[in-house]
């Protein structure tokens, strides 16, 4: 469901029509060319954005966007043209996030968004992800990390079995209240 309407993609350039983005957990083989620099890998998603009406590339329109992301999410970086295999675990998922808020979506699903990341990258990207909420941007955030689940969502939808076990609003979530949901606890103590 997408704004109350049952909706069915076939390909992913459907979902990105319809305002949905997706950071995927593995960054490095899903997320990235990391043969490629800050700047394709920021625009890939959006090459009509940086290009002619006959589909030419144009570098100035490409760089300045590029720049303009690489400020907005503070990626460390020594150009815009640098390989991204060469940067940090954050700031490699600060490229993906860029490459997808580039497609202007209205959902920003992120799974798993600071795996892999060193704590100080994970106060960044949380702090990046306050500012989208706080910008009009909404997050489903798919997370293991129960600490980071309850000290990030307004809401926690708890799955068990494939199914929604509970729906919990963020002054009710707690790290017991999730795993008697996620582990179907609730289904033994109502039988």
């Amino acid at each position: 469901m997408l704004e109350g309407k049952p909706i069915r993609f076939r390909k992913p350039a459907e979902a990105i029509g319809s305002g949905l983005a997706f950071v995927t957990e593995d960054r490095k083989v899903q997320g990235l060319n990391l043969l490629a620099s800050i700047k394709h890998n920021i625009t890939i998603s959006s090459l009509p954005k940086v290009s002619s009406r006959i589909g030419v590339l144009q570098n100035r329109q490409e760089n300045k966007v590029a720049e303009e992301y690489i400020q907005m999410l503070r990626i460390k970086s020594q150009s815009r043209d640098q390989w991204v295999k060469f940067l940090s675990g954050g700031n490699q998922q600060k490229v993906v996030i860029a490459k997808w808020l580039m497609t202007n979506p209205r959902i920003l699903i992120m799974d798993e968004p600071t795996r892999g990341i060193d704590i100080g990258a994970k106060t960044e990207i949380y702090k990046l992800m306050n500012e989208l909420v706080h910008q009009g941007y909404s997050i489903i955030m798919i997370s293991s990390e129960l600490p980071e689940v309850i000290g990030m969502s307004h809401r926690v939808v708890v799955f068990h079995n494939r199914t929604v076990a509970g729906v919990l609003e963020r002054d009710e979530a707690t790290q017991e209240k999730i795993m008697e949901l996620a582990t179907g606890q609730h289904l033994v103590r109502s039988e």
